[in-house]
């Protein structure tokens, strides 16, 4: 078995919200076998110094549970059209339950507090938007190719310096 080293808090505090992101969504859709126990449970033990932040906590408790099915097929095709620097066209309910079919170019995806994001740059509304996961009714990429923006700009709830 290989030796792997423990990461200092030094190191852990080196980890960017795009690298946080991405393991996130990597644990997204690992599904319940015995792999995506131990990454959760490592991801878990990474932010353990944090616990004591209920926005930590929440958020790590989203960030560490697996996603329904339908949800995690969605966060697939989500995660490849990031990778591929793909346009999404989403069918997407706001919070009114209003139904609209926007184009977006994916950035990322996040968790804060109870819920999964996919951060881009919406075409209909020309600007920035979180989408929330679970209000994403369908998803599939349209093939067009997204301009490659980087994430770090584009973390709506990201703290301020």
């Amino acid at each position: 078995m290989a030796n792997v080293a423990t990461p200092t808090t030094d190191q852990r505090n080196d980890l960017t919200a795009a690298e946080i992101a991405a393991l996130a969504l990597s644990l997204a859709h690992l599904g319940t076998g015995p792999q995506a126990a131990t990454a959760r449970r490592a991801l878990r033990a990474l932010f353990d110094h944090d616990a004591h932040d209920d926005l930590v906590t929440t958020t790590l408790g989203t960030l560490t549970a697996p996603l329904d099915t339908s949800t995690a097929d969605r966060a697939r095709v989500i995660a490849a059209a990031i990778t591929e620097h793909r346009v999404v066209r989403l069918c997407y309910g706001d919070a009114d339950a209003n139904v609209t079919i926007r184009e977006v170019e994916p950035v990322t995806c996040l968790v804060h507090r109870d819920h999964w994001y996919l951060v881009g740059w919406c075409r209909m509304r020309r600007a920035i938007r979180a989408f929330r996961f679970d209000r994403i009714l369908a998803v599939e990429s349209t093939g067009l190719l997204a301009r490659p923006r980087r994430a770090d700009r584009y973390l709506p709830f990201q703290r301020r310096a």
